[in-house]
Order: C-alpha cells, then structure tokens, then sequence
C-alpha cells in the first residue's frame, strides 16, 4: 500500500487586505468510500494509493511598518485520485488492514498541515514575505515527503505487522497530543 501525498504548493498570494483567519479542517478517518480512483496497471504489487493535496494559500497586507499575512492551509483527501484494488481485498481484516495503513499516510498530511499553520502562526514576516512563506512551506513539505518515505520502508507497505504497530501508537500520540493552532495572524 503506497501513498504519496502530493503536496501542490500552490500559492495564490493576494495582496489585498484581509481578514480572513487560519483555517484547518478538522482530522478524519479514510473509509473504503474515499477510496474511488482506479487502480494503475503497473502498481508493482500495490493495493492502494492514497493522494493527498495540501493548499498554501496567502493574503498579505502592510499595517503600520509589519506584513500581516492571513493563511489558508488546506488538507484535501482526493478520492477520485486515490484507489484501492478491491479484487485484491480478500476479507474485511484485510481491508481495515489496507485502510489502517493508509490512515496513516493521511496522518503524515494532516500532521503537515497542522505544522505550517503553526510555524506561519508565530512567524513575523518582512518585506521578503513571500520568499519567507514558501521556504517555510517547503522545508516542512520536504520533512514530511521524507516521513512518507520512511513509513513505506518501514512498515513494508503495511506487511510488517510489528512496525506497522509502532507507527500507529506513533501517529495516536503525535495526533493527541498536537499542539494547537491559534487563530491568529502574522
């Protein structure tokens, strides 16, 4: 079970004033439903893929000598990107199993969105902003792009059982015990 979560890093900076606050969506869990892509031919054994866009959307305005930037940091779980080999799933074990494991590629995106909204939350932007905002985006989608890597490898798309374990007490921590996003700008 291979997921990668695209990350478009799209960015529509609009220079108007705004007021429009943080935004996040709240965490969920996948459902074989969110699963309606068709599987590719050549999926190398895979059984599903999960694809995940994260949306970096600003507005900046200049008050007072400071750039306060108004942030839309979305999580969209595409479904009709994403598939599940249903003639592959033998038993519902083996779909909660299928699931599970990319319940925590979602993870690692929410995990995403979560951490830009609040490193762009406590950061002071200059006149530079722009540059600012994506290299803040950028270095956090490269950790995260990394942390995907790294799930797949270790859990062996979901086939080692143990490790499979140890990343899901991980991401139940990480997700309980996340700091939470203030709704403030800067």
């Amino acid at each position: 079970m291979m997921l990668k979560c695209l990350r478009a890093g799209t960015v529509l900076m609009l220079l108007l004033l705004a007021s429009s606050p943080l935004f996040a969506q709240p965490f969920r869990q996948l459902v074989a439903g969110d699963f309606q892509g068709y599987p590719r031919f050549n999926n190398r054994g895979v059984v599903a893929y999960t694809n995940c866009t994260i949306d970096f959307r600003f507005q900046a305005s200049h008050r007072d000598g400071e750039y306060i930037l108004h942030f839309n940091v979305t999580l969209s779980m595409n479904s009709n990107k994403s598939w599940l080999d249903r003639a592959r799933v033998t038993s519902a074990e083996s779909l909660a199993s299928i699931l599970n494991h990319e319940q925590g590629h979602y993870n690692i995106a929410y995990l995403e969105q979560q951490e830009v909204l609040r490193t762009v939350n406590r950061t002071r932007f200059t006149a530079n902003y722009q540059n600012e905002a994506m290299a803040i985006f950028n270095r956090i989608d490269a950790k995260y792009k990394q942390l995907n890597i790294d799930y797949d490898e270790d859990t062996g798309h979901s086939t080692n059982k143990q490790q499979q374990h140890a990343w899901d007490i991980y991401f139940a921590k990480r997700i309980e015990y996340m700091p939470p996003v203030n709704n403030g700008s800067y």
